[in-house]
């Protein structure tokens, strides 16, 4: 009795494959297998990278809000502060300092928009303003003596991180402004404590990030009112070496 064999589909006779076409669906569905494996843990790189950037980027805004706090009595990145600052100014009718904390508003949101230009003509390549916003910060270095040149130099610096990068881990997330955060905190703690909540998917924002995210800005300020007050050059230094690093990680990401 004489027994065919059968190749593998796709497969020409006489190749060096497996004779029998089961063997060689063993072999395909061992090579897609793999090649998933490998996906899935190039995501997951890829997803830390984005967690590190968003901490560096939180870290450094910390560092600089609080800067800008203690030495000008603005922040530099707080635009909901900087509003409320504004209109207590003007209640009070105290016309100099109320174009003092205008103008942060003004400088903050020129940054933001010079940003958004940058990704559209660059291509959405963030990393670019990101590396202007650390170059802004170094140069405010060599004008603190000047206070008003110092915040505006890093307001707009801060204006222009606010629209580079707000995609972290499939999520977004802004790294100048921590309430919604907060508000995300408080959503995600409640619905593990209330059983009528949906269960959590894969598309459910992550908890941990949102609490890297709010921890690495207080951290960042810590650092600020510990060190910043008597050596704000170093303290500025280290925001600016901060943006340049989540900068570098976007570029070879």
């Amino acid at each position: 009795m004489r027994r065919r064999l059968y190749h593998a589909p796709g497969v020409a006779r006489g190749a060096d494959t497996p004779a029998f076409a089961g063997e060689g669906h063993k072999v395909v569905v061992r090579a897609v297998s793999a090649a998933g494996a490998g996906k899935a843990l190039g995501k997951d790189t890829t997803k830390r990278w984005q967690v590190l950037r968003c901490m560096l980027l939180c870290l450094a805004c910390g560092i600089v809000d609080a800067v800008g706090y203690l030495r000008h009595g603005i922040f530099a990145a707080n635009m909901t502060g900087n509003t409320v600052l504004l209109g207590i100014s003007l209640a009070q009718m105290h016309w100099e300092s109320a174009l003092e904390r205008a103008l942060p508003l003004l400088i903050f949101f020129a940054g933001a928009m010079l940003a958004r230009l940058l990704l559209v003509h660059t291509g959405q390549r963030p990393w670019v303003p990101l590396v202007l916003a650390s170059a802004l910060i170094v140069v405010a270095l060599a004008v603190v003596p000047s206070s008003l040149i110092s915040l505006s130099l890093i307001t707009f610096a801060m204006g222009i991180q606010a629209t580079a990068m707000t995609q972290f881990a499939g999520i977004t997330l802004s790294t100048v402004v921590i309430t919604s955060t907060m508000a995300r905190i408080a959503e995600a703690f409640a619905d593990r404590l209330s059983p009528a909540a949906p269960e959590p998917t894969a598309k459910s924002p992550p908890l941990p990030l949102y609490l890297l995210t709010w921890g690495c800005y207080l951290v960042g300020a810590l650092i600020a009112a510990l060190g910043g007050y008597a050596h704000p050059l170093a303290a500025m230094a280290a925001a600016a070496i901060l943006i340049l690093m989540a900068a570098a990680i976007t570029r070879i990401e």
